[in-house]
């Protein structure tokens, strides 16, 4: 297998030395993909569903095609502008001259995307790579069979092998894959794999693109309007299952709302799932080794004495096992011994701590990992303020989660264990481009006169650039 993906490496690289995409070209294949793929998005979340077990199509549709669909529609608008030249000043010392950037493509870019959103998480940094100008060479997960089946249809479609190609396989194959001498590579995945990921590029001092996840926050300011800020939460938390590396990890609220809060997430939850044991719009855990992991998360808070509150009814255990139907809980108070708030969840469970004063939650989350995510609920932008002047995070929601993903115009990266480098829009462009430097002299040139023997001439000229 290794010699397989070394061949179709090879190939891309070619065929990219010989025939770089210019503009038109570019421009070519984001129509194409554009067209073709919105002709296909019934076979899309059908594939993706397979893979689920379950999952609900308005889920797919608005996680994966519109964010898709928005993404092609920003770069052939852009991309123009994005690939002018930049005039910049060369400064009066080196007059006369001429300065400018201008973004070149790099040549192959490796993508490795994760099974959570397949599509999207696949498509997204392709689309940027293909407007910058590069040939793409990507592994996607190995536990969503029938979405890779589906995206190598559709982009052999569009694309030549030499141009995208796709190379499937299990973890063997993401070590090797990972270990090819990309111009770029963009790692989409756990940290865990990100820091193999990163130690097989730097054998070849390929830069790295790594998105991961990590425990992101969401803080009840004393002052929310807690009805709306628990339904926004509902609403990030069990998309997809809470199978999202930006959804809401756990809850921080005041203590004297601790029941109001369980009442009307409980209300919440009813309203979107009203029959028991039938949950049409709700998603399945991917495979039995994640619902197993989610489990054990589970049972480790409750045999260290955390309350856990279900929040779905169900009568039929055997058949939600069967279907990996993994039912929301609230988990109250964990300590930060348990496991639940030391790795990320990646899941329906909802830890909730209380905090006594506002500065005590946002020095809890400040003291911890930078996470990929922070989401802050209140009407007073004094306590939004104090919460974005001590919090970093890889990208911040004020009153409403997942929204900061799906505005293209916004970069999306991680910040230290939840990733680093960022991309969407022209962000992304950027980040499969280099930024090459370009500085034109013209006569008449000082070099022609600081040179050896240095005498009274040079002597002035540079108390003049010193001065």
């Amino acid at each position: 297998m290794t010699k397989l993906i070394n061949t179709q490496f090879n190939a891309l690289r070619q065929a990219w030395e010989q025939n770089r995409p210019d503009e038109k070209q570019r421009r070519d294949d984001l129509i194409c993909l554009r067209k073709n793929f919105k002709a296909s998005l019934n076979e899309m979340t059908e594939a993706i569903s397979c893979d689920f077990g379950h999952r609900s199509r308005h889920e797919s549709i608005m996680a994966e095609a519109v964010i898709v669909l928005n993404e092609i529609d920003l770069c052939l608008r852009s991309l123009k502008k994005w690939a002018k030249p930049q005039r910049y000043k060369a400064g009066w010392q080196l007059w006369p001259a001429k300065a400018e950037i201008r973004y070149v493509p790099l040549g192959v870019v490796g993508i490795m995307a994760p099974w959570n959103y397949p599509v999207n998480l696949t498509l997204i940094p392709l689309i940027a790579a293909i407007a910058a100008g590069n040939h793409v060479f990507i592994k996607p997960s190995e536990h969503t069979p029938h979405t890779n089946a589906y995206l190598e249809k559709l982009l052999g479609k569009i694309f030549p092998e030499n141009r995208v190609s796709i190379a499937q396989g299990g973890a063997d194959i993401a070590v090797d894959f990972s270990a090819l001498p990309f111009d770029h590579l963009l790692f989409t995945g756990s940290k865990a794999n990100g820091k193999k990921v990163m130690a097989a590029a730097a054998q070849n001092l390929t830069p790295v693109t790594l998105e991961l996840g990590g425990k992101s926050p969401a803080l009840i300011a004393p002052d929310a309007d807690l009805k709306k800020a628990v339904a926004r939460i509902i609403t990030g938390k069990l998309f997809n299952s809470g199978q999202t590396c930006i959804a809401p990890d756990y809850i921080l609220l005041p203590e004297n709302v601790i029941e109001p809060f369980i009442a009307e997430i409980k209300e919440q939850v009813s309203k979107r799932y009203p029959q028991p044991n039938n949950f049409p719009d709700y998603t399945s855990i991917i495979n039995d080794n994640q619902y197993q992991r989610l489990t054990k998360l589970l049972e480790d808070a409750i045999t260290r004495g955390h309350q856990a509150i279900p929040l779905m009814p169900l009568t039929d255990k055997e058949q939600a096992l069967k279907q990996r139907v993994f039912i929301p809980t609230l988990v109250l108070n964990p300590d930060d011994g348990s496991t639940i708030m030391q790795e990320e969840i990646f899941g329906p469970l909802i830890p909730v701590k209380t905090y006594h004063s506002y500065d005590e939650a946002i020095h809890y989350i400040a003291s911890h990992e930078r996470p990929l995510a922070f989401y802050c609920f209140s009407r007073n932008n004094k306590y939004i303020e104090a919460a974005l002047s001590h919090i970093v995070a890889g990208s911040i929601c004020i009153n409403d989660t997942l929204y900061q993903f799906a505005c293209t115009g916004l970069p999306f990266g991680g910040v230290g264990p939840s990733g680093m480098g960022q991309y969407h829009g022209y962000e992304g462009f950027k980040t499969f481009s280099k930024a090459m430097p370009i500085l034109r002299k013209y006569n008449p040139s000082l070099t022609d006169l600081l040179r050896p023997p240095y005498g009274k001439f040079v002597n002035m000229v540079i108390r003049i650039l010193t001065r």
